[in-house]
């Protein structure tokens, strides 16, 4: 090449053949419509899904149907054309919490909290709840329309207890953790003596310190985004009506990242040994 751009008396990098401009990809018009129905029907049955979660549900029933998965980037395309993807959040955390919740295997550690649920007459709803840190699923819960007293944590851990170890079982066959915020109904003596009767190891975040349990409460944003505000709220027995609807649908349905995209009911049974 360098013996050419001498004789011809031109510069070598003259000589270098330039690319043409790129071609557009094909794309499969009546394919992509068909699959932006689907992502639309997706959504607008989970208006709280971006598309990373919507995606994932939409290649849930295409697996189970026979067909191909789509790809993230593609579900991407569809829903902006669509304009079905959510206003990107650009709030930043006002705490960072460096601490590690999340464990390596289930039954290790159960995280706990409560939110409340107003409705529209003006009743409100308690709601307590246990969270296993590894497999992320909601194990138990106890609602009512009156505050959540230190009997009521006391029920969640035998229930929480039975829910994972099997019924009528009085003691976990290994410690567990039972993390929970300083909130009264937890740190109650009752409350501490029956978990360490069950074989829990009981144990709190650090005071003003709400982010130690981060795990328990993104659980309570995300169910409150994408249930409690998305729905009817017409009464106190309206709600106690839905929650185990909704808590059944998280479980089995709910993609989370740190699963890899799995719902915990995915997770749980892609890891459970025989």
């Amino acid at each position: 090449m360098s013996a050419v751009s001498r004789v011809l008396g031109v510069s070598r990098s003259n000589l270098m053949r330039t690319p043409g401009p790129r071609r557009p990809r094909a794309t499969d018009t009546a394919a992509d419509h068909q699959a932006l129905e689907e992502l639309k029907a997706v959504v607008g049955q989970r208006a709280t899904y971006g598309y990373r979660r919507a995606g994932t549900v939409l290649n849930r029933q295409r697996r189970q149907e026979g067909r191909p998965a789509l790809n993230h980037k593609r579900v991407y395309r569809l829903m902006r054309q669509g304009r079905l993807l959510l206003q990107r959040h650009t709030g930043k955390p006002t705490r960072t919490h460096e601490g590690q919740v999340v464990t390596l295997k289930s039954n290790l550690r159960w995280c706990s909290d409560g939110f409340e649920v107003r409705c529209w007459n003006g009743e409100v709803v308690h709601v307590a709840f246990s969270l296993d840190c590894c497999d992320r699923e909601a194990i138990a819960f106890q609602a009512a329309a009156q505050p959540p007293t230190s009997l009521t944590i006391q029920d969640l851990m035998a229930e929480t207890l039975e829910a994972r170890f099997g019924p009528g079982i009085s003691k976990a066959p290994h410690p567990v953790e039972w993390l929970s915020d300083n909130g009264p109904v937890y740190t109650a003596k009752d409350t501490r003596d029956f978990g360490l009767s069950l074989g829990l190891r009981v144990c709190t975040t650090p005071a003003y310190s709400p982010q130690s349990n981060g795990m328990a409460e993104s659980f309570v944003k995300t169910f409150k985004r994408d249930y409690v505000y998305v729905n009817e709220l017409p009464s106190a027995s309206h709600v106690l009506a839905q929650l185990p609807l909704w808590f059944d649908d998280y479980n089995r349905c709910q993609p989370h990242r740190g699963l890899k995209m799995k719902s915990p009911h995915e997770f749980r049974t892609a890891n459970s040994h025989p």
